[in-house]
């Protein structure tokens, strides 16, 4: 591209001729040779840009940003002010790595004002980096991470629904979600002087004869459990102490649960990709599952469920 088709502040310094159509370069900006900037991007004051960098389009990336080596940003991220990007995990003057780390921050991302990106890391498609928190890990799809370390807080464009308290009476109900096929359970409740039972029977609520279970507990809170989709598999989950989030999500709508009650149970049919994470530290969840484990039973790529949920609808 020519200088004609973006433009550039007299006091940019643009060595790099790979610059998109209609991207807009501010003063004190340097952009490197080797920089490969794509169209219609917004590059702020004092921004500067190493050679093996690669920008998508429609990027933004504000004032006091260094972009170096190794980082690559894709289409329609938001960089804010003063973010921090690094490329080595163990620096010393004088003396260079092989090769930079690689970070990529994943399309539609948006890393707040002051964040700081450790190297090597991903941070995933639509995900929210909040001001000032730094970054250790990879950022899985749609999370919002906050804090030094980022731990997850929520999921971007999540509806929350609570979990219903402990109920009183002896009877069972269902609430349907509305991602596609997932329900919320009230289990029966039988109380006396002996204390509270609860309990649930194959087809009177279960929906499925398990043939496996699994407990998750002492998970640290900051950690993220889940994040897969099953081809085949249906689950039943009940939180039988503590708290624990769970983000389920059918390619269109997605919505977390909070589980918090051992009358509670959330069944996940198969073609839903799940999530736990937020978990009290007393948190002891039962999973109940229709079928023994199967590794290639597992979808572990959102980008590869999409397709594969559109033509499981087909």
């Amino acid at each position: 591209m020519t200088q004609g088709e973006f433009f550039a502040h007299p006091a940019a310094i643009v060595e790099s001729s790979k610059i998109g159509r209609g991207t807009r370069i501010w003063a004190f900006a340097h952009v490197l040779a080797g920089a490969d900037v794509g169209a219609e991007c917004n590059i702020c004051d004092h921004v500067f840009i190493e050679n093996e960098v690669v920008i998508g389009d429609r990027v933004t990336v504000k004032c006091g940003v260094q972009l170096w080596n190794g980082v690559t940003i894709e289409d329609d991220v938001f960089v804010g002010p003063n973010a921090t990007f690094t490329n080595d995990r163990f620096p010393r003057s004088k003396r260079y790595p092989d090769s930079a780390s690689r970070t990529v921050v994943c399309k539609g991302a948006s890393v707040g004002a002051n964040a700081t990106i450790l190297p090597g890391i991903r941070i995933g498609k639509l995900a929210m980096v909040g001001a000032g928190a730094v970054v250790t890990r990879d950022v899985p799809d749609h999370a919002i991470v906050v804090g030094n370390p980022a731990r997850i807080e929520g999921y971007v464009e999540t509806s929350r629904c609570v979990e219903a308290p402990l109920s009183k009476e002896g009877r069972a109900s269902v609430t349907e979600l509305r991602v596609q096929g997932v329900r919320l359970y009230e289990l029966p409740v039988v109380r006396d002087l002996r204390g509270a039972l609860t309990f649930g029977e194959i087809n009177n609520p279960l929906p499925f004869a398990p043939q496996r279970y699994f407990v998750i507990f002492d998970v640290p809170t900051k950690e993220v459990r889940g994040v897969h989709a099953h081809r085949e598999l249906h689950e039943f989950l009940v939180c039988l102490r503590g708290q624990v989030s769970v983000v389920v999500d059918d390619g269109k709508v997605r919505e977390e649960v909070v589980l918090g009650a051992a009358n509670i149970g959330l069944y996940i049919p198969n073609m839903i990709w799940t999530t736990l994470y937020r978990y009290s530290p007393d948190a002891l969840v039962l999973v109940l599952a229709s079928d023994v484990y199967k590794a290639a039973d597992y979808i572990r790529n959102y980008d590869e469920y999409l397709p594969l949920k559109d033509a499981h609808e087909e």
